[in-house]
């Protein structure tokens, strides 16, 4: 069993009920999980003062009461910091809910971001090619397209969101006629069950990107 502690940050609100038990399994019943969240010390009349503007980020995440809130990245950073900032004292390495690009948050714990883990696992198993990417929203597409930086593979790309009902096997299925490698859930919403029927459906190899993470941190604390 691996021992040590670590943080759960997302950026909607913690705890994520949905998510984490997908980590532990990885991790192990030793592991201890801390989670925070850029949005807990908000209540639902409060979401509208992280809205997206139209210039910005759109991110989208769950919330305790089980539904979901679009956020504009600018607003999120500050909070996220914060979270961040406390998590750094009771953890030995932090995972970021969310497989967004947050360059600018600092501290002096390791932190696992899902978009670095994702790109590197992709581009071990396929240096060249089509990589299909299901995401949640459509106006999400230009930015999750931006973050992955393989000049020598082709990005597709579907909707289908992880928060409410939608048709994943279709999404899969159309990536897989489209002539998609390979496939990758882009959102830590994304379950064991999108997974399966991803693969179900496309008969592809599919990255889910809290695996992708857990296993990653699973790594870092076996190196302490």
């Amino acid at each position: 069993m691996v021992k040590g502690s670590v943080g759960v940050l997302t950026i909607g609100q913690a705890p994520r009920t949905d998510v984490t038990p997908s980590i532990q399994r990885i991790l192990g019943s030793e592991t201890e999980i801390i989670e925070k969240g850029a949005l807990d010390r908000l209540d639902v009349d409060s979401f509208h003062t992280v809205a997206p503007d139209a210039s910005d980020i759109t991110y989208i995440s769950r919330v305790r009461n089980g539904g979901s809130v679009k956020m504009g990245k600018s607003k999120l950073l500050p909070l996220l910091q914060e979270e961040r900032d406390m998590l750094e004292e009771q953890t030995e390495v932090i995972i970021m809910l969310c497989t967004g690009d947050f360059p600018t948050i600092q501290g002096t714990k390791p932190i696992i971001y899902p978009d670095v883990e994702l790109n590197q696992a992709v581009h071990k198993v396929m240096p060249s090619g089509n990589l299909g990417l299901i995401i949640p929203l459509e106006e999400q597409r230009d930015s999750l397209i931006e973050k992955w930086n393989h000049p020598e593979i082709k990005k597709l790309v579907e909707v289908a969101s992880p928060y409410e009902k939608s048709n994943i096997e279709g999404a899969a299925r159309a990536l897989k006629n489209r002539g998609a490698d390979l496939i990758v859930l882009d959102c830590m919403g994304y379950n064991e069950e999108h997974e399966k029927r991803a693969v179900n459906a496309s008969g592809l190899k599919v990255f889910l990107p809290r695996k992708v993470a857990a296993y990653a941190a699973k790594a870092h604390l076996n190196r302490l």
